[in-house]
């Protein structure tokens, strides 16, 4: 299950993740961006993952560094995915504030910006062997990355993005 203690990598990736998201809710949300038709279920799910991520993520010191070994691969991967994450939000502030431009996808990877995290979470927790960590980000996933593409089809639809 893992061991209680407070984790500095699950805090840095919870600040590598707060930090962009922040600055987006007060400066840079695309026009018209509009979270009231979101399905509840998948709000409810994107809730929940997201305080059980974050409590796991600080609260389990499986996470932090430790003497290299193969098993590290799985903490290298969580990074690379964090650093594609942090790209995608640069992408995005450097271009127009728009639905096209937040949904777009980013090396291949749909919704970047709702896919990214979470696969660098749920690595994260496959490093630090936490199946608590695990299943929070699974929770998380299904309603975040639902919910984007969610806005993203209703983006579409309304003739306002592409559907990537």
């Amino acid at each position: 299950m893992g061991r209680f203690g407070f984790s500095y990598v699950g805090a840095a990736f919870l600040l590598a993740l707060f930090v962009p998201n922040l600055l987006w809710s007060r400066y840079a949300r695309p026009a018209g961006y509009d979270p009231s038709g979101e399905h509840r279920a998948l709000r409810i799910a994107e809730r929940a993952g997201q305080v059980l991520t974050v409590a796991a993520a600080v609260c389990f010191a499986g996470t932090n560094l430790r003497p290299w070994t193969p098993w590290s691969w799985w903490l290298v991967a969580a990074v690379a995915a964090m650093v594609a994450y942090e790209a995608g939000w640069i992408r995005y502030f450097a271009g127009p504030h728009t639905s096209e431009a937040f949904y777009r996808s980013l090396l291949g990877v749909p919704v970047p910006l709702a896919t990214l995290p979470v696969a660098a979470f749920l690595l994260l927790g496959v490093y630090g062997r936490l199946p608590p960590l695990i299943g929070a980000v699974a929770l998380l996933g299904i309603g975040h990355i639902g919910i984007h593409l969610q806005h993203r089809r209703a983006s579409h639809s309304s003739g306002t993005g592409p559907d990537r």
